[in-house]
């Protein structure tokens, strides 16, 4: 993958669905806010292009499509997305802060039956964050969160494959850098808390 070389920095939130990487991503938004930073906050599949809209179908369970194909679509998407946004604000010298990136293709993957081999392989063009920070939170405790939001369950979020998304998710600290484990399962503002003394050593934000 490529190092970022532009002036602006590319942080990014990895976990299971309901590990808080969301509520995360926008408490340091509103924190590099205060702080003067120019932010892009952005967002895996996309919301406003044609890809995206057809990947969330699927994961709504509105479209059946084989996991291949799926995967193929994210890659799709994320290409777009770097080219026409996150790049370009990356290069303005914007702190790029982005909810998922291609570690989710690799661990949600993986649980669908695809090798790891060939999914970091359509990957391997992208642009590498400055930092992922991965949040680690049980998979029942994913589940719950998101039925007290009233969330409904996608295609993903199932105890099980949960279970088998987080066993890729723990082995790719070791294959590659920058990624820091956070415990998810302390309280929003603990969990920032760790989050803020790791960008202070690392980025100096």
């Amino acid at each position: 993958m490529e190092k970022n070389t532009f002036p602006g920095k590319f942080i990014v939130f990895e976990g299971l669905d309901g590990s808080g990487q969301s509520t995360q991503s926008g408490l340091l938004k509103d924190f590099l806010l205060k702080k003067g930073y120019n932010i892009l906050l952005a967002k895996e599949p996309t919301l406003d292009s044609e890809v995206g809209r057809k990947i969330r179908k699927v994961l709504r369970k509105e479209l059946k499509i084989p996991p291949q194909e799926l995967q193929e679509l994210f890659v799709q998407d994320r290409k777009e997305h770097l080219e026409k946004t996150i790049i370009p604000a990356l290069k303005q010298g914007k702190t790029v802060i982005s909810d998922r990136y291609f570690l989710s293709s690799l661990a949600y993957g993986t649980s669908e039956g695809l090798d790891l081999k060939w999914l970091i392989e359509i990957n391997s063009q992208f642009l590498f964050p400055d930092i992922i920070f991965l949040l680690k939170v049980n998979p029942e405790i994913c589940i719950k969160r998101a039925a007290k939001r009233n969330i409904k369950m996608t295609l993903f979020e199932e105890k099980e494959k949960l279970a088998m998304v987080w066993q890729t998710y723990e082995i790719l600290p070791d294959r590659f850098e920058n990624i820091y484990v956070i415990d998810g399962e302390k309280s929003i503002e603990k969990v920032f808390e760790q989050i803020k003394n790791i960008l202070n050593k690392k980025l100096n934000l």
